[in-house]
């Protein structure tokens, strides 16, 4: 019985495992990101969620997930439209909202390396970081 269990719980881990050139999910690509960046009280809630200090939408649980994989990554399993995406609340946080930028930085690149590896590509898409 416990050789069964063991067989299981190594096929349920091989199944589960997803393939490193899978891409993210596209399934919230639609929500609509200039309501959520023009309203303090949404912003707010995300930002919680990203910070660990609040509760997540299933949406906002995806990103967190996804958040430091996409930085690793480049965001190489992004869709084009969450590229998109990230190019405009990138922006929005640089220069609307740089103390949250500052604590996003510090929980996701406390090093810095992302912040190197990508201040060439922001500068060409008009991002001071």
């Amino acid at each position: 019985m416990m050789k069964f269990v063991l067989i299981a719980s190594f096929l349920v881990i091989a199944v589960s495992a997803k393939p490193a050139d899978k891409k993210y999910t596209t399934k919230y690509d639609n929500i609509d990101l200039d309501e959520i960046l023009s309203n303090d009280r949404l912003f707010a809630n995300y930002f919680a969620c990203l910070m660990e200090t609040g509760k997540c939408t299933p949406d906002g649980t995806e990103l967190k997930e996804s958040l430091p994989d996409a930085l690793a990554t480049k965001c190489s399993k992004c869709s084009e439209k969450q590229k998109e995406g990230t190019e405009k609340v990138m922006k929005f946080l640089i220069e609307k909202k740089p103390e949250q930028f500052n604590e996003l930085e510090k929980k996701y690149d406390s090093e810095g390396k992302y912040r190197a590896a990508y201040k060439e590509e922001a500068a060409k898409h008009g991002i001071n970081i």
